[in-house]
């Protein structure tokens, strides 16, 4: 019986397997540079809390547009590929970057730059995300549904060694090399991606009648000359003179015939891409008008818009008053990814044929906990029982990852239940970006709070009234609950 790695590389290939492999390595992989922004942010360009928290939501929204990159990807092919072409693109959006941040002190040091930047970095992050998506959805559709679990978890854990690594090495690196060599070590990754796109094939589906005709075509070329063997010796000449103007009329018409062919392909494919657009706009507007899709995906909006998130905020004070080592940070971050795989095992097994409204409430009331720990952690009130910052930050971290899985894997679930056929992929995206959206608006409110109850670096006075705002927000999203379907349990609608 052959291994598992096996019949992996015999069902999809080994080129696309590592392709899988690296781009959602990559993915999980990027706090490791990203940790060096947020010192950059501090350290370097000195800016406030409220800063730093604006300018890092404004370059996230890349990550709230992405359906329009897989609209783009499925309806606009690029040389008679779907995907390849794109993945070509996102990678070389996510490497420019990164060289120029570290090899131009003047940029880096530019808030409007720097900014300008990691948005573009982004946008090549999240069009890889979405167009690996589309072609594992392809490759499982093909190899068959018995493949689909394997694939995602092969996908998922990729990530999540990724994200482990990232947040262990990101620590040690900061301690060990300048920021702007960390930008340059990152880029190699990017590099490697794009590199490993010119392995894995993309068929040119929807093209293949054009193939045909072509093909039929140069058979065409190749039989007329043949035909004109066998003539009498004393017509040598004449019909060598005959086969070769045959040859060039021949060549002359073929030539012609595939223009015309090559012509009519450009503007049926021109009139082929408005078409799909068009459709997959009306198909989008018309799914998200039901009441079955539109009132759930609007409370998961609402919950994230709610909950001011003020984690940029929390990072300078645990460096700043807390005085907390980078290194130390990553492994509460590293605790945080093995809290988020527990918490998705207890989910599974204690908690998927649950309601759902039941276990969204648990999952707030859980993160609001986590918020009131917060408050403990600003105002010292721990102190006086003997326990470090060291431990609450870890607890803090590693409950709400797990806490905040409750909340994901309904969303996950109830996201892919909810997709009419026919548009399944895009459909999901645009969920995915509405929760990106909500997660963004939230991070952009926690800056306009941050920055009216003037929380700076020498002063974190009002950081607890700050975190009792966001327990409040965090609470809030329960008195909506009535958006959910009373039946819906977080396995089955």
């Amino acid at each position: 019986m052959a291994s598992w790695p096996a019949r992996m590389a015999a069902a999809f290939g080994a080129p696309f397997l590592c392709l899988v492999c690296f781009i959602y390595f990559i993915q999980g992989f990027r706090s490791f540079v990203w940790t060096a922004v947020s010192y950059q942010m501090k350290d370097i360009m000195k800016l406030s809390p409220s800063t730093s928290q604006f300018l890092v939501s404004l370059a996230y929204f890349p990550w709230s547009i992405k359906p329009l990159y897989g609209i783009l990807s499925d309806c606009i092919p690029i040389k008679q590929r779907k995907r390849i072409p794109y993945l070509i693109i996102s990678s070389c959006l996510s490497l420019f970057p990164w060289i120029i941040l570290g090899l131009s002190e003047t940029l880096r040091s530019s808030s409007n730059f720097l900014t300008a930047l990691l948005i573009v970095q982004n946008l090549g992050s999240a069009m890889a995300d979405v167009v690996i998506d589309a072609m594992v959805a392809e490759a499982v559709r093909s190899a068959g549904p018995e493949f689909a679990g394997d694939l995602q978890s092969l996908s998922w854990s990729s990530m999540a060694v990724g994200g482990i690594l990232g947040s262990l090495l990101g620590g040690y690196a900061l301690s060990n090399l300048p920021i702007h060599v960390i930008y340059l070590v990152f880029s190699v990754l990017p590099f490697f991606q794009l590199v490993s796109c010119v392995f894995v094939e993309d068929s040119p589906k929807g093209f293949q009648s054009v193939l045909d005709e072509d093909k039929y075509l140069d058979g065409q070329s190749c039989v007329s000359p043949s035909a004109e063997k066998g003539s009498g010796e004393s017509f040598r000449y004449e019909g060598t003179r005959r086969r070769k103007g045959t040859r060039k009329s021949n060549k002359r018409r073929t030539l012609s015939k595939r223009t015309e062919v090559n012509d009519k392909q450009n503007r049926s494919t021109n009139s082929w891409s408005i078409l799909s657009l068009r459709t997959a706009f009306f198909s989008l507007c018309t799914a998200f008008k039901q009441p079955t899709i539109l009132r759930p995906m609007a409370w998961f909006f609402f919950s994230n818009v709610t909950i001011p998130n003020i984690s940029t905020v929390m990072f300078y004070y645990q460096t700043e008053v807390l005085h907390l080592e980078a290194s130390f940070l990553g492994t509460a971050r590293v605790i945080g990814w093995f809290s988020l795989m527990i918490g998705t095992y207890i989910y599974n097994r204690y908690f998927k044929h649950k309601k759902l409204r039941n276990i969204l409430m648990f999952a707030h009331v859980g993160l609001a906990i986590i918020g009131l720990l917060d408050i403990i952690l600003v105002s010292r009130l721990h102190v006086q029982y003997g326990i470090a910052d060291e431990y609450m930050v870890l607890w803090g971290s590693a409950l709400a990852d797990a806490i905040n899985q409750f909340k994901m894997m309904p969303f996950l679930i109830l996201s892919g239940q909810l997709c009419p056929p026919g548009i399944e992929g895009t459909l999901f995206a645009l969920f995915m970006s509405i929760n990106n959206l909500g997660s963004t608006l939230g991070s952009f409110l926690g800056a306009a709070l941050a920055s009216a109850l003037n929380i700076s670096t020498p002063q974190f006075d009002n950081l607890a009234l700050g975190l009792s705002v966001q327990l409040i927000g965090t609470l809030l999203p329960i008195a909506f609950l009535f958006l959910i379907p009373k039946e819906v349990t977080g396995l089955t609608s």
